[in-house]
């Protein structure tokens, strides 16, 4: 399972910005989305998740400013990010959890995936 990680760049503190990760491969099924960042320095963290059941859950510094979305029919999960602060800079990752095929039309083994990362810059 293959992920791929767009829309960063350079943006002005308060500006909008919408990153996507695209889902590629064979697998049963995806249990939870979600994204992380890391900044300059600093470890991995988690920004935001979202399940197959719609529970979505996010850090507290980018709740209420950044909602994910996903759309099962096209395989993608966006990332709105509203009002972007110097903070959010970092290389954002899209992570998926879920199932490969089993047998016949059974969940096999589950597999965590990472996309490559996509750059986001806010400027002050």
């Amino acid at each position: 399972v293959q992920l791929q990680a767009s829309g960063g760049g350079l943006v002005q503190s308060g500006w909008s910005l919408r990153l996507s990760c695209q889902v590629s491969g064979s697998f049963h099924s995806i249990t939870k989305m979600g994204w992380y960042r890391q900044a300059p320095g600093k470890e991995r963290e988690l920004v935001a998740t979202l399940t197959n059941v719609g529970e979505q859950n996010y850090a507290a510094s980018v709740k209420d400013r950044f909602t994910i979305t996903r759309d099962s029919d096209k395989n993608t999960m966006n990332l709105h990010m509203n009002f972007v602060k110097p903070e959010d800079t970092g290389v954002y990752y899209c992570n998926a959890v879920g199932s490969l095929h089993g047998k016949g039309w059974s969940p096999g083994r589950t597999f965590t995936s990472w996309g490559q990362g996509t750059l986001v810059t806010v400027s002050s």
